[in-house]
């Protein structure tokens, strides 16, 4: 890198570091950050603002073992499934943690950088990465209790003496918001004595302390590894706790958002088009600051829009949703929104805070119960117990409606997702909603997890039989969804950065309209998300006379604007005036 390119990362480094660690050496600390990532005279700061990604954007989420095969490592097997059956529609692949872990599924690190053996090994991870856009995790705020640098801290050596954060137990520390019931402090004996750790999840998953520049470089040589892996999406996992201090709440604290930045900062100069995922599972405006000035992630999970879809589906009123919608800004060029109804965690609700009020939010939680859903807690500022997320598939949450069950499950699940993939941003499906998979009760039993609900592990021989009989809701669902992905994939107005202005149709249609970058492509999307029959005239949604306009889905067209537009119970349109 000639010594002026090089002088400029050095100074926005430095800027960075300045501000998250006041009293420490910055230009030492700066040059040992760029020597961790090897930057060189390739690295290239990417123009600000530009996107790097387009309508043919879809991510898979899926743990590496979701499908499995006897004396098959199961990173192959998903391998085979992807190019087999979805990589024409789907180009991205998020693989939840692949580690060594301890709990939580993958999300409590033994050893950020080996593959977990059962899964596979690094030249799977290789493998896929190779042919699609691979999303790794880097969870950043806490590794497991099993780990290395745990064990050196309990020996009070290196690495690990000074990588955890400790408090007094006879602190207050009432502010701190979390989203756990359990103690937050959890007592180590050490050869140095007793101590206290902060443990915002569970006390298997220890807090990394981040006031430690030391910390730092550790994760940004994980960073490093990854990046030579292929791994080029990063979901930063649980980041808005990664800063903590006595006497506040220690979540999304302004030196949590600088050390996005400087990540980011590092990663583009590696790799230009790689991008950043914060994954913060909090309040609506909250969630929305990690964007910055499009200068910090460049995704945020668009998680509002998980609830409110469903409180939309069980009531057949589309009013709460569409106040969101239209209270969404764009988001800017250069960031998207990532947007899903179901993962390998549960529905979250705190991302409804402010958007549903008790009521609306106990009306969901009374239904997903009656569809054999669980619900996970929290304890707020005031001791108060509140719903923290809803634990069920996606498929049996659309049972029915607020009433009970009825006919409808098939087609309102489509009905969501229909909704999902269309608005803007970039839509990520869950494995298990590619499949409409039940909920696995045995499994909650095994595990006394609710969340292991919707972690149901495929046999990839029982899969293939069921998505190749046209009778199951498997093949049925499987079918549909690559149906709409195989259409949205093609239209520029489903560009994650298109124009997007909502209709005012009535409370039992929600409708937006979309339109391409070049403005070449027009897209009214129009869901009836009740179980009645709907008519609307065309002459009410707007469309230029001029043009025949066509039902990307159904492909029927619409000449004559003076006849009426019927959708049965939760069918979708997306009405164009140009095919591509």
């Amino acid at each position: 890198m000639a010594s002026h390119e090089r002088n400029e990362l050095k100074f926005i480094i430095e800027t960075h570091l300045q501000f998250i660690y006041p009293d420490a050496d910055h230009a030492a600390l700066a040059s040992q950050l760029i020597d961790i990532m090897g930057l060189s005279a390739n690295s290239q700061k990417p123009p600000q603002h530009e996107s790097v990604w387009d309508q043919e954007d879809v991510f898979l989420i899926t743990y590496g073992d979701s499908i499995r095969e006897h004396d098959v490592a199961p990173l192959k097997t998903l391998h085979k499934f992807y190019q087999t059956y979805i990589d024409d529609v789907i180009n991205g692949v998020h693989i939840l943690p692949f580690f060594p872990y301890s709990s939580d599924d993958g999300f409590s690190v033994i050893d950020y950088v080996q593959v977990n053996d059962s899964l596979g090994e690094w030249e799977d991870i290789e493998t896929i990465a190779s042919t699609c856009n691979l999303m790794g995790d880097l969870v950043v705020n806490h590794c497991s209790s099993r780990s290395r640098w745990f064990e050196n801290y309990k020996q009070r050596k290196d690495p690990g003496k000074d990588y955890f954060f400790e408090a007094d137990p006879d602190t207050d520390l009432s502010m701190v918001v979390r989203p756990r019931t359990s103690p937050l402090l959890r007592e180590v004996e050490t050869l140095e004595g007793k101590k206290h750790i902060w443990c915002t999840f569970s006390h298997d998953q220890v807090d990394l302390n981040f006031s430690n520049p030391a910390v730092l470089c550790e994760i940004i040589r994980i960073i490093k590894f990854y990046l030579d892996k292929g791994i080029r999406t990063f979901r930063l996992d649980a980041v808005a706790f990664i800063w903590k201090e006595i006497a506040n709440s220690s979540i999304n604290h302004p030196k949590t958002h600088e050390l996005i930045r400087l990540m980011r900062t590092l990663i583009e100069h590696h790799t230009p088009n790689a991008i950043v995922i914060t994954e913060t599972n909090i309040p609506n405006h909250e969630n929305l600051s990690y964007f910055g000035n499009a200068n910090e992630a460049h995704a945020v999970y668009n998680f509002s829009l998980p609830p409110l879809v469903l409180h939309a589906m069980l009531t057949g009123n589309s009013q709460h949703l569409k106040r969101w919608q239209m209270s969404m800004p764009p988001a800017q060029h250069g960031t998207f929104y990532f947007n899903f109804l179901a993962s390998h965690d549960g529905i979250g609700l705190r991302p409804a805070e402010g958007l549903l009020d008790d009521d609306d939010l106990g009306t969901i939680v009374n239904a997903m119960q009656n569809f054999g859903g669980r619900v996970s807690w929290r304890t707020a500022a005031n001791g108060q117990s509140k719903p923290y997320e809803i634990n069920i598939t996606f498929f049996d949450a659309m049972q029915g409606t607020q009433k009970g069950p009825d006919q409808w499950q098939i087609q309102r699940f489509i009905c969501a997702h229909t909704i999902m993939m269309s608005l803007e941003g970039v839509p990520a499906i869950y494995i298990h909603s590619l499949f409409g998979t039940n909920n696995f009760h045995e499994g909650v039993k095994l595990s006394s997890q609710n969340r292991t609900i919707n972690r149901y592990k495929w046999d990839y021989d029982q899969l293939i039989g069921k998505l190749n009989d046209d009778n199951t809701h498997h093949a049925k669902i499987f079918n549909k969804m690559k149906h709409l992905l195989s259409v949205r994939t093609k239209q520029p107005a489903f560009h994650p950065n298109a124009t997007q202005f909502t209709l005012h149709l009535g409370d039992e249609l929600f409708g937006f309209w979309r339109q391409s970058p070049k403005r070449d492509q027009s897209v009214f999307c129009i869901n009836n998300i009740s179980n009645k029959k709907i008519t609307i005239p065309l002459s009410s949604i707007n469309l230029i006379s001029l043009d025949t306009w066509t039902d990307l889905i159904s492909m029927n067209k619409f000449s004559d604007l003076h006849e009426d537009l019927v959708l049965n119970p939760y069918q979708c349109v997306w009405l164009t005036n140009k095919l591509s």
